[in-house]
Parts: C-alpha cells; structure tokens; sequence
C-alpha cells in the first residue's frame, strides 16, 4: 500500500519562525529602553509637580488662596448643587451634538455639491459658515438669548437653555460643517468614478461611497470640536439658567467663596479629559492606517 506525502505547513515551533539571537537581544534592549524612559518620565513628572506645589505653598498668598479656592467644606456643601447644574450642561451638549451634526452635514453635502440649480443654496451656506464663523460664541449667545425673544414671535421659546442651544448650534455647526466639507473633499475622485463605473448613481455614490469614507476620515477633528462644544456649555450661564457654572457663582456670591467654580472645573474636567484622550487615540489610528496604506 502507497503512502501518500503531505506537506506539512511549518510551526511556530520550526527554526524558520524562530527569531535569532541577535533579534532576541535587540527586544530585550528596547523593552529595557521603554521601561528606562517610562521610569524618568514618570520622575521628571512628579519632581516637576513637587516644585510647582512647594512654590504655590511658599507663596505669599497661600493662606487667602487656600481658604478661597480649595475650602473643602465648601465643596462638599456645593457640589449637589453643582452636579444638579451640571446634568443640565451634559443636557444641553447631547442635544445641541445631534442638530450639530445634522445641519453640519447639510451644509456641506451643499457646497460641495456642483448643481447649477443649486447656487443659490451654496451661496446662502458660503454666508452662513462666512458669518458665524466670524462671530464670537458668547457674543452669539448674547444676540439670540436677548434678540429672539424681543422679536415677539409666534412660536419663540422662552426657556434660556434652549435659547442658549440654538446659539451654540448656529455656532458650531459653521465649524462642523467646515470639517464635514473636508472629509468629502478628502475622498479620491477615483472612487467616485469607480462607484459610477459600477452602475451607482450619483445619490448613491454619495450615500455608499464617499460619505463613510469623509465621515471616517474627520472624527477625530469632530471630537475636538465637541469637547470644546462641551465647555462652552457654560456660556449659556449669561442667559440664566441654572447650569454648572451659575449654581457655581450663586454659591460663590452667597458665602463670598470661590471654591465652588474649582468644583465646576473639575466636573468639566471629568468629562472633558476622556473625551480627549479617546480623540487622541483616533488620530493615532488614523495615521497608523496612513502609514500603513503608504507603506504597500
């Protein structure tokens, strides 16, 4: 009886995929340089946060400081009401994030778009991205919190939160919709010609096609763009509403303390730290894929 041969694929165990003594060495060299950098790094920090601590406590003014900014019965007699204020800031994100991203995107699916039909459309969203661009977040929250309702319209909200929502949306989605036209302009023609070749008409080259490639392609500035929507949450406090930064001032104004805006901060920065690292991470993987593409 004939026997007959198979080949054997090779196993991690082969000499073939067994790295050399030389490699192995050279592994070990730079798992001891990481360790050896993490280890001064991490020295270099704490000794630069003693100094800064030693000469903030040496200071002249430590004492007022202290008592003003950093009383913690202060804080903790504050923070219910700071957390109270604050939910409604988280509020105000979650909703103004979605109309953000919606009219963002509207604006620049237009002005990338070339129908003739169309101009006048372009050139209303070139206005718009033109001019609330152009003005000042607070000084926007000031014009519609007070301007809107003096209008008298039928139909105008009252309430100073969603006042102040509508003009962080008029804001930021100037901004937005500037990323989002960058994303779609990101994508190679060939893909668009590809998508065409292939039977796809124009909505749906752009629904299939170009869109998920531009939107992957700008998450990471979006996230930035809405950390900083994050923060200026707070400007709606102008208007009155009693978010984070107000319940912070009433107190601060009734027991002539400044701590509760510390505990403020440090509810923005709970939320805020996060948010960027995980925006960080996807930059990092974004340029991991550029290389990567760039490398084949």
């Amino acid at each position: 009886m004939e026997l007959t041969k198979t080949a054997v694929s090779p196993t991690p165990d082969d000499d073939t995929h067994r790295p050399s003594e030389h490699e192995l060495e050279r592994r070990r060299f730079r798992r001891s340089r990481r360790r050896r950098h993490t280890w001064i790094s991490a020295l270099c920090t704490v000794l630069a946060l003693v100094a800064l601590g030693a000469g903030a406590v040496a200071s002249p003014g430590w004492e007022r400081v202290h008592s003003l900014f950093l009383d913690g019965a202060e804080l903790r007699a504050a923070f219910p009401e700071l957390l109270k204020g604050f939910w409604l800031n988280i509020q105000m994100f979650l909703v103004a994030e979605v109309l953000i991203l919606v009219l963002g995107l509207l604006i620049a699916l237009v002005r990338v778009t070339r129908a003739p039909g169309l101009q006048p459309l372009r050139l209303a969203a070139t206005v718009y991205v033109d001019v609330f661009r152009g003005v000042p977040t607070l000084l926007l929250v000031f014009l519609v919190g007070f301007g809107l309702p003096a209008l008298q319209l039928q139909g105008t909200p009252s309430q100073p939160w969603v006042l102040g929502v509508i003009a962080l949306v008029l804001s930021y989605a100037a901004y937005v919709g500037e990323v989002f036209r960058a994303g779609l302009n990101s994508v190679h023609p060939a893909q668009r010609n590809a998508a065409r070749a292939l039977g796809l008409n124009q909505r749906q080259t752009l629904r299939h096609v170009v869109l998920p490639q531009a939107v992957r392609n700008v998450v990471p500035p979006l996230l930035n763009d809405f950390i900083a929507l994050q923060k200026d949450t707070a400007l709606v406090a102008v208007l009155g509403p009693l978010e984070a930064l107000r319940a912070a001032q009433i107190k601060a104004d009734y027991d002539f303390n400044y701590t509760p805006y510390l505990g403020a901060a440090l509810l923005f920065i709970a939320v805020t730290i996060p948010l960027t690292r995980f925006a960080d991470r996807l930059q990092r993987r974004a340029a991991e894929r550029t290389w990567a593409g760039a490398g084949r």
